[in-house]
């Protein structure tokens, strides 16, 4: 797919001054917040068995607060997505993304650490959610039914693969409140740069936009929590 639009945009005219950059490298971002987007909506799945095989309801029993076992899932979800991520951008390096390119290594240090928050914050989002999903569901195959219910419409109207302004007006609206383009944002804004050209078009990322994204998942992990807290407190395993 990569390939393919590289053709096609290999006779567009390029923007002066604007850095260009590779289709492949354009979703490069998109494939990291996907990776994310799938392990953490799938990381509350290990509490849908705890509950079925008993182990719940030991945990339950004890002294232990509800609520530092929702933080113990998100921690977990959220080192794996780091891993992830990390792997993948690897990869994505030695396949030729073009990310931190013209970086200082004081730069590449920074933007790591904005991409981390980013990838951190919205897998505690999702896995909350996950969470509070697991904790109400009886069968693993409704639980799963849910997920992947969820997974498709919150990737396909992101910015993860094509460019929003692209969209419909309807698809577009639904990509302003949509947490996977906040995240695809950010980790464009701290691996690319803030102005950059592909596929002709150009993307400016100014420095409000990042902070409100980063606010907007905030936002979204700390209403999740709220959610998966309140189902925690009610539910009775028996």
């Amino acid at each position: 797919m990569s390939n393919n639009f590289e053709r096609l945009t290999a006779t567009m005219p390029v923007i002066p001054g604007v850095r260009v950059v590779g289709y492949l490298t354009f979703i490069g971002a998109g494939v990291i917040a996907m990776t994310t987007l799938f392990t953490s909506l799938f990381g509350g799945t290990v509490l849908l068995f705890d509950k079925n095989w008993g182990l719940m309801r030991e945990t339950l029993s004890s002294p232990l607060p509800r609520i530092h076992i929702i933080i113990g899932i998100g921690l977990s979800a959220m080192t794996k997505s780091f891993i992830q991520a990390t792997v993948i951008m690897v990869f994505g390096l030695l396949l030729g993304v073009q990310f931190f390119e013209g970086y200082t290594v004081t730069q590449i240090l920074v933007s790591l650490i904005g991409i981390m928050l980013f990838i951190g914050t919205f897998s505690l989002g999702f896995l909350f959610l996950s969470a509070a999903i697991a904790i109400t569901m009886e069968s693993p195959e409704g639980m799963q039914a849910v997920i992947t219910l969820l997974t498709m419409p919150f990737f396909f109207t992101s910015n993860a693969l094509y460019p929003a302004n692209s969209f419909p007006p309807v698809l577009r609206a639904l990509s302003t409140v949509n947490p996977l383009t906040h995240l695809v944002s950010g980790i464009r804004y701290f691996a690319i740069g803030s102005e950059f050209s592909s596929i002709g078009l150009r993307y400016t990322y100014t420095q409000g936009e990042v902070i409100v994204s980063f606010l907007a998942l905030l936002a979204f992990a700390g209403i999740m929590f709220l959610i998966a807290r309140w189902r925690f407190t009610r539910v009775t395993v028996t």
